[in-house]
């Protein structure tokens, strides 16, 4: 009698976590995320984080900002967009096509100018006058607010006109990034987050330049119309808030 107790207490504790198991994986649902492609990496990490803390499961698009207007504009299936800039998801809110009132800031941005070459840019950014370099990378403008900001800071500098002749045009700040990486740009205007990793640049040299020489790179994350009834969804944007999340977006050079 006291085995057969044993056994179907058992029984019922496997009956009880297969249950548990069936309902969690019931409960757990995808989001498609369009992220802007400077937060590549602390997204990647962050995604890994919340499916394992969550259950659900984050799919991850990297592209330019405003190549995702279009996008959404057009009726791309997104339901989360994490942006370059906040005046993307204001207008996505303002258009009827984002939830009104779920938009907040999840990082701001930094503009670093960068080249692969240890040495090559020193600490004042004087790189850039000395001119002697033959191509410098910058994100699209039009598309990309890292190349907004470029062109708002080599303005303030005196230089845009000067420059400009050396220009290689990135359609987002990945690409920009991988001229620069591969060197056929020397130098190139990125994030600091693309670079920067655990509190100290990863490989090459750099130049912090100064948030009063640009507009700040406020990154706003919106919830989109197609995600309002997908728990996952708002399950991510909480995500984003929690402490985890954020000191993951700390650790590569983003302020909150």
């Amino acid at each position: 009698m006291e085995l057969f107790t044993k056994r179907t207490k058992y029984f019922q504790l496997v009956v009880a976590m297969a249950l548990w198991a069936i309902s969690s994986a019931a409960s757990a649902a995808d989001v498609s995320v369009a992220v802007a492609s400077n937060f590549t990496v602390p997204m990647q990490k962050i995604a890994q984080a919340f499916e394992q803390d969550t259950g659900h499961k984050a799919l991850l698009a990297f592209g330019a900002t405003g190549g995702f207007y279009a996008q959404i504009k057009n009726g791309a299936p997104f339901q989360v967009l994490l942006a370059a800039d906040k005046e993307t998801p204001t207008r996505l809110e303002k258009e009827g096509l984002a939830v009104a009132g779920a938009r907040f800031t999840y990082a701001i941005g930094k503009l670093v100018l960068w080249s692969k070459q240890a040495g090559l840019v020193d600490d004042k950014g004087d790189v850039l006058r000395k001119g002697s370099f033959d191509k410098l990378a910058i994100a699209n403008p039009k598309l990309a607010p890292y190349g907004t900001a470029a062109m708002q800071a080599l303005t303030k500098f005196g230089l845009l006109a000067q420059l400009q002749p050396k220009f290689v045009e990135g359609s987002n700040i990945g690409q920009t990034y991988q001229f620069v990486a591969s060197e056929n740009a020397v130098l190139g205007f990125v994030a600091l987050s693309q670079v920067y990793a655990e509190g100290r640049l990863s490989h090459g040299s750099a130049w912090i330049v100064p948030a009063i020489f640009y507009a700040p790179i406020q990154q706003d994350a919106v919830l989109l119309n197609s995600g309002k009834n997908n728990a996952a969804a708002t399950a991510f944007l909480n995500y984003l808030k929690t402490e985890k999340a954020q000191a993951i977006i700390r650790a590569h050079g983003y302020d909150l």
